[in-house]
């Protein structure tokens, strides 16, 4: 790691492009501050992995995968809010409903990546078909979704001559991608998983493969990694929020790989985030278990009520935002039977009205999403 070289600035004539080495190669650990830090978030991620076999996993699942998507695209610019994830896109306001869609789109891509995963490698292949969905019928849709780009792009700046960071020239691209995946899928590398992922993210944003979502869908294969190679049985684990959190140093650690070789910083800064999004996720579920335990308290002076509630409740941990229509249809009545109910679950603070309207009212299991968000 002492004699790393991270890669070799490149003209272009009238500018200067930053090609990295290639990944897949022989490497050393000789910092002891990583290895340490690695062995804490090895820890704290097979505690996580083992706390997913308590609750209804999948339902976890769903709502962490709602607030990567949030976290994600609010990196770039997108300021939709977790709860507005549940919502119906006619409940949306026009003005934010292309950055609902961007959101929406995420999800799709996790999920049919997560998927995938029973049929492909994590390949660049699958990397293709999720930057596919991320981008489809949102700004960014007329960027090559799905395909390698075939021109130079920059980060920063308002042209080439004033960017912040000029990745490599297309022509690199297939050939960088190409050893990212055979450093990926190398079983035979010695480099512990959780620093082989931490040094695909960087070589990915650092090549920039695509025209436009490379934020979204680097973040996005961290996770898949870890689905892949079996650290994580599910996908549990997501750093958006950590990155979302820590923004600038997050894009000053990726720099200084560039800039100063400084491989050892970036694997500390991308380590601390697995350690702390895992204790985190644990946090979580003990809250999800508690809060679980805590309704039958709750619902008890309910009398013959409480069986409706208790069928509405089941379905808020899978979709925590409902309304009056929703929730007669879950509980088989009328809307004036569900009117009743969604007051009294409001006096005992399991919903929240969020529109403040008089009519189409829509409520949020409000302790539930507060679980999700970062203490």
């Amino acid at each position: 790691m002492k004699r790393f070289k991270s890669g070799v600035m490149v003209n272009q004539g009238y500018y200067k492009a930053f090609v990295p080495e290639h990944l897949n190669r022989y490497w050393q650990l000789d910092d002891m501050d990583v290895l340490r830090l690695l062995s804490m978030a090895d820890r704290q991620l097979g505690r996580l992995d083992m706390y997913s076999e308590y609750v209804n996993i999948d339902l976890f699942i769903r709502m962490h995968i709602a607030k990567e998507a949030t976290q994600s695209s609010r990196i770039e610019g997108t300021q939709t809010k977790m709860q507005e994830a549940f919502m119906q896109k006619e409940d949306i306001l026009p003005e934010l409903r292309n950055d609902w869609q961007e959101v929406q789109n995420y999800i799709a891509a996790m999920n049919e990546a997560v998927k995938e995963l029973h049929n492909l490698p994590f390949s660049n292949r699958l990397i293709r078909q999720a930057h596919r969905l991320l981008l489809q019928g949102v700004r960014g849709e007329q960027k090559l979704p799905g395909e390698f780009r075939r021109s130079q792009n920059w980060i920063g700046g308002a042209t080439l001559n004033d960017a912040a960071f000029v990745p490599p020239p297309h022509n690199y691209v297939g050939d960088l991608m190409s050893d990212l995946e055979k450093f990926a899928n190398d079983e035979s590398n010695p480099m512990p998983d959780l620093l082989k992922i931490a040094l695909i993210h960087y070589q990915f944003e650092t090549i920039h493969p695509f025209l436009d979502g490379n934020g979204r869908v680097g973040r996005l294969i961290i996770t898949l990694y870890l689905v892949s190679k079996g650290i994580l049985k599910r996908p549990i684990l997501y750093l958006s929020d950590f990155f979302e959190r820590h923004r600038q140093l997050y894009y000053d650690n990726l720099t200084l790989v560039r800039t100063n070789n400084d491989i050892s910083q970036w694997f500390k800064f991308f380590l601390s985030g697995v350690l702390e999004t895992a204790k985190q996720g644990i946090q979580t579920f003990d809250g999800i278990m508690q809060l679980q335990q805590g309704m039958d308290a709750l619902l008890k002076p309910m009398g013959s009520r409480g069986k409706d509630a208790r069928k509405v409740i089941n379905q808020l941990y899978g979709q925590p935002v409902t309304d009056v229509v929703q929730v007669a249809a879950i509980i088989g009545k009328s809307n004036v039977s569900a009117y009743k109910l969604i007051a009294d679950l409001e006096k005992i603070d399991i919903l929240k009205e969020i529109t403040g309207g008089q009519r189409d009212r829509i409520y949020v299991f409000d302790q539930y999403v507060n679980l999700f968000q970062f203490k």
